[in-house]
């Protein structure tokens, strides 16, 4: 049988075998034409073969070590033969691979990653027709390593009802797994405990020389050099903060601009083409009432939001009472739609006085995005929903237009019954628009968890009428990020006093006052009153931002001004705090470490190889949270980082010491670190206090 494999002939991209040479179920082949089946595939069939007679597969460079513990195993009596079972456990293995890597490729230094496919690699060449993702932990308890494999119970269960599979433990089963670990850079010698649980110790020589590769990053101004570039998914379009025109920013647009900022950082990290969109609100029957408002009462003109807010109060109060009004309001949104140049004047007065105000708020949040609101959409809906009814997705039901999802829940209205647009109008051309012109692989909504059912409808009607197939490339991805309020400390909705909904201006600059009143009251090193205001701002404006970031997205959280400025606990503070230090012992030190050597970088103590690990595992923490479009996970990773940092800064002298240079590079890892998260989360570090 590793004869029939091995002799296989290699014919551009799929290997021939000789017709009548191999048997994939019975002794008898089932077709006189050649068998085409893939290299992978090739590859773990004669691993399989190889397993049987108890020889370890040169593919996964066994070391000689291992090659003493290998278990001289004879073929049974009974006749052997390789089952349909196992070709597709391996097709389906395959699969499941590829679809996991479909999103984006991994980070080349992904510490966990890589460990994970030497155990996959592992158990596939102890046990080939085995297909099963795996999994791989830290371990709870780091005196028996850093990371556990856990799963050879599991696998013992499986393995034990396979033909030819003699084993009689799960730590056997561990044992054969061990066996078939190849030779690498990351650990040496793994040991089983408990039942069959395999632990491992990264080696100090690999975190060492991944350490010094912190020297070689760039300045996240500049282009960041990444080979792990994404090749599947070039192109991603994430639709955030959306504020209405004619209304002011407030609490309730906080989450969905920070949440979408940083996961397009995560993106645009990874050196992932993305393009922020702003679908603000700039259109609909709401602006011919405050058209003609503004006709009677303003001469069509208003030039600060808080004024065109008011407006927009009083116009929806006539148009309520006022019949006649009414009758005007419907009649001025006829002539915008026809392209009234008066009517356009107005409308682009309001969307132009919105805008500067928008800008305001994004600019202290450092936050790009280019505007694209519904009215960019308008002529392009109609075509849109002819091809849904053509294709019959969309069905007349009591005069409107509906599209009856595959699952249940109200219909998707895209087209009212007396001919106008709405939301699902505008979001199915967007999604088409974005899909077929934009070219997007992978379009990623953000707003609040209350819209959950609403796109589930979008994405449903777009899945049936094939938009998102691409043939030959994957299908377009879309997802939902859905997030809870944001929560008073009475528990309930985040208000003003009086009952207002906050303005998230008056928001900013009262986290910004505080902060300032605080470094006034504590006292600064070498701040003057500039540098006093620009880091108040740094740590007010970060502060929310953390807060917010940290928390679960589906579920709501309390904002208070008190628990996210407190020194003490996982605030944002109490990171800056964190940094400052370490660039502190930075500027201290004269020990120029830009060409350093492995021979000269060494740890002593379990503090420095507790948080040399945790450095390393940056690259684990931002492709868990791409993969899960989560950015609390970036925040756990920084905010350990911190912990471990103090830790090590409280129990080892840096400067001064006899391993003053080791423990300098450290800090130097530690602070480029701490800044990547920093630029990931949208906060700006601060440097002093």
């Amino acid at each position: 049988l590793i004869c029939q494999i091995s002799v296989i002939y290699v014919h551009k991209k799929s290997l021939i075998l000789p017709t009548g040479s191999f048997a994939w179920v019975d002794s008898q082949p089932k077709s006189k034409y050649p068998c085409c089946i893939s290299l992978s595939m090739a590859h773990r069939l004669q691993t399989h073969a190889l397993r049987i007679v108890g020889v370890a597969p040169i593919k996964y460079s066994v070391s000689l070590q291992n090659y003493s513990r290998l278990r001289v195993q004879s073929c049974p009596k009974k006749k052997l033969r390789l089952h349909s079972g196992s070709i597709k456990s391996v097709q389906s293995l395959e699969s499941l691979s590829e679809r996991k890597s479909v999103l984006f490729k991994l980070e080349e230094d992904n510490l966990k990653a890589s460990l994970k496919s030497i155990f996959m690699q592992a158990v596939q060449a102890a046990y080939p027709e085995i297909c099963k993702e795996i999994s791989l932990n830290e371990c709870a308890n780091s005196m028996l390593g850093d990371y556990q494999f856990n799963d050879a119970m599991h696998l013992f269960s499986i393995v034990r009802k396979v033909e030819g599979c003699e084993v009689n433990s799960p730590k056997e089963v561990a044992q054969n797994i061990i066996n078939m670990i190849p030779v690498n850079p990351f650990f040496e010698n793994p040991s089983i405990g408990g039942p069959g649980f395999i632990n491992i110790k990264i080696s100090d020589a690999y975190i060492s020389s991944k350490i010094l590769q912190n020297f070689n990053i760039c300045e996240l101004g500049e282009k960041r050099v990444n080979r792990a570039e994404s090749v599947t998914y070039p192109r991603v379009i994430v639709d955030f903060s959306s504020p209405n025109i004619a209304k002011e920013m407030h609490v309730g647009h906080l989450r969905s601009t920070i949440i979408g900022d940083s996961i397009c950082r995560m993106l645009e990290y990874k050196n992932i083409e993305t393009l922020r969109l702003n679908h603000v609100g700039d259109w609909g029957t709401q602006f011919g009432m405050l058209i003609e408002y503004l006709n009677d009462e303003r001469d069509g003109f208003v030039d600060n939001i808080g004024d065109l807010q008011s407006c927009y109060k009083l116009a929806k109060k006539r148009f309520d009472e006022d019949t006649e009004f009414k009758i005007r309001s419907q009649a001025a949104v006829v002539k915008l739609q026809a392209g009234d140049l008066n009517m356009l004047r107005i409308w682009e007065n309001v969307c132009q006085t919105s805008r500067n105000d928008f800008e305001i708020i994004y600019e202290a949040l450092n936050v790009k995005i280019l505007e694209r609101g519904e009215s960019f959409y308008n002529l392009m809906i109609p075509a849109v929903l002819e091809e849904l009814q053509e294709k019959n997705i969309a069905v007349k039901s009591k005069g409107a237009l509906c599209i009856f999802s595959s699952f249940e829940g109200a219909p998707l209205i895209c087209r009212k019954s007396d001919g106008g647009y709405n939301y699902a109008s505008t979001d199915l051309t967007a999604i088409n628009h974005r899909i077929k012109h934009e070219k997007a692989d992978w379009i990623i909504y953000v707003t609040d968890s209350g819209q959950k059912k609403h796109f589930a409808g979008i994405f449903d009607a777009s899945e049936r009428a094939d938009w998102l197939k691409r043939y030959g490339e994957p299908d377009v991805r879309l997802s939902h990020v859905g997030f809870g309020l944001v929560m008073g400390e009475d528990g309930k909705r985040f208000r003003t006093r009086s009952g207002e909904v906050v303005r998230l201006k008056d928001l900013l600059s009262e986290a910004e006052s505080r902060c300032y009143d605080e470094l006034k009251n504590r006292g600064t090193s070498g701040l003057n009153e500039i540098e006093m205001k620009q880091t108040a701002r740094k740590l007010g404006i970060g502060a929310i931002k953390y807060a917010d970031l940290q928390n679960n997205l589906s579920t709501n959280y309390v904002f208070s001004f008190d628990r996210m400025l407190d020194l003490k606990g996982n605030t944002a503070i109490y990171l800056q705090y964190a940094h400052v230090r370490v660039s502190s012992v930075l500027d201290k030190t004269e020990i120029n470490v830009q060409n350093a050597r492995n021979q000269e970088f060494h740890l002593k103590e379990k503090e420095e190889k507790i948080l040399a690990l945790h450095i390393l595992k940056f690259a684990e923490a931002l492709d868990s949270s791409l993969q899960e479009l989560m950015p609390s996970r970036i925040c756990d990773y920084l905010y350990t980082l911190c912990t471990l940092f103090n830790e090590f800064y409280g129990s080892c002298k840096v400067i001064g010491d006899e391993n003053e240079e080791s423990r300098i590079i450290i800090c130097h890892a530690t602070a480029s670190t701490m800044r990547r998260c920093f630029f990931i989360l949208g906060i700006d570090p601060v440097y002093k206090l």
